[in-house]
């Protein structure tokens, strides 16, 4: 594999809450030659969605997980279901696929949170799901204001009525903070993202889809079919999914080269907040919330009192930097949240969210590459965007009309970066100016 952060990048880096509320999943590594109809590389939210979908057509589905079960982003994110998926702006939506694409994308929002809850609910999966829509908090007084100026235009995009609270009603509503206002959409929800995935996993193989573990694709080739191989096997497929998201590698296909970019978000999570410091604090809230700061900050409670914190900034994963980062999320953490600041941490971890050069993720069939497909840029919003997308990439990949139809902005071909390997000294300015730019 070609990768382009630190080996530490891709390896465990700290214990992570999610994997010790569910028992250990573990596929069995692939053995031998193996034929099969349709190869899934990747075994995230998007792998195992679209191997479900395909498993319930009654394809042969065969997925693989160069890790074990839940490694990558789909098993450490800080469990946000709700609207997103791209970076770009509306402008610059407006500008790469018109107005109604600007529409139909907005729309794609609210179906990826609609599938997720309707995978939930069709599987009977537990996921400690909680929280009334998301809520967004002022970070200052200007941030505020462009919340209330963007009130309307959620309403108009989304269909929905957001409910605007001002700054002193913020601790009647339990969230008490140095904050200066919020704004609530009611579209999505919190959950365990690692139940989630599991009953993902559950239901796929319940439907006949076969799951393979510790099972690194290190080579992709295509002579008449796609060969697939791993370090104990290899796989023969009519069609292949690549489902890798921010832990792709440059050769898997040659064509993903520079492609999307890999960038780190950190989670810390507490022990129990006690009651009398929870009222001390003033957020007795359990709506999921991010801030208004351009490098945001993440949190929520969760259903058993701990207290979810996560950042964005990681552009290294070095022993100096990955140090760094611990400092500064306990840092930020005990100035927003300054009573809880001896609250015990129990759990710290890191992993790799994906950005696309056009903002936008990429659902459809690689050029130039027949019967290969990939979904994958999701901008730190995977949890439903990556469900959504994998349901899309199993209707494309045998063929049938899109229910929902895939929409123009998912069908960009993305660009590649400038620099190469070296792509991530790209956001060292901008990650200078956001963090100004946040005070």
């Amino acid at each position: 594999m070609k990768r382009i952060y630190e080996p530490a990048a891709y390896g465990p880096q700290g214990a992570c809450w999610w994997s010790q509320t569910v028992a250990p999943l573990d596929w069995p590594a692939l053995q031998g030659d193996k034929p099969t109809g349709i190869a899934i590389i990747g075994g995230g939210f998007t792998g195992l969605s679209a191997a479900l979908h395909l498993a319930q057509d009654g394809a042969e589905v065969t997925l693989l997980e160069a890790e074990h079960p839940g490694f990558g982003a789909s098993g450490r994110n800080g469990g946000f279901c709700c609207l997103g998926g791209a970076k770009a702006t509306a402008r610059q939506l407006r500008h790469q696929v018109g107005a109604e694409g600007l529409r139909d994308w907005r729309q794609t929002e609210k179906s990826a949170v609609a599938t997720a809850a309707r995978l939930i609910a069709e599987h009977d999966i537990d996921a400690d799901t909680h929280s009334d829509g998301e809520t967004m908090i002022a970070h200052s007084p200007r941030a505020f204001a462009r919340l209330r100026a963007s009130a309307p235009g959620i309403e108009q995009d989304y269909g929905v009525t957001p409910r605007l609270i001002e700054m002193e009603d913020m601790a009647a509503e339990g969230f008490g903070g140095p904050f200066f206002g919020a704004l609530t959409t009611p579209i999505g929800f919190a959950l365990n993202p690692r139940k989630y995935h599991a009953g993902l996993a559950r239901a796929a193989q319940n439907a006949g889809a076969a799951l393979h573990g510790h099972s690194p694709v290190t080579a992709l080739h295509r002579n008449g079919k796609w060969r697939l191989t791993t370090p104990q096997g290899t796989v023969t497929a009519d069609r292949v999914v690549l489902a890798t998201n921010g832990y792709s590698s440059e050769d898997l296909p040659d064509w993903l080269r520079a492609r999307y970019l890999p960038v780190q978000s950190s989670v810390i999570v507490t022990e129990p907040v006690p009651d009398d410091l929870r009222q001390a604090q003033g957020w007795t809230s359990h709506q999921m919330a991010y801030d208004t700061r351009v490098l945001l900050h993440y949190f929520r409670m969760m259903p058993d009192g701990r207290f979810l914190f996560g950042m964005r900034g990681g552009l290294s994963a070095t022993p100096v930097a990955q140090r760094r980062i611990a400092r500064a999320i306990r840092d930020d953490f005990a100035e927003m949240f300054p009573r809880w600041r001896n609250v015990g941490i129990t759990h710290e971890w890191a992993g790799l969210v994906c950005l696309m050069a056009n903002l936008v993720p990429f659902v459809g069939e690689v050029p130039d590459h027949p019967g290969l497909f990939a979904g994958l840029g999701f901008h730190g919003n995977g949890v439903a965007m990556g469900s959504h997308a994998g349901m899309l990439l199993a209707g494309l990949v045998q063929g049938k009309p899109a229910q929902p139809a895939i929409p123009a902005a998912m069908s960009l071909i993305p660009g590649r970066f400038l620099l190469g390997r070296h792509r991530r000294k790209l956001l060292v300015a901008p990650y200078v100016a956001a963090s100004l730019l946040d005070l």
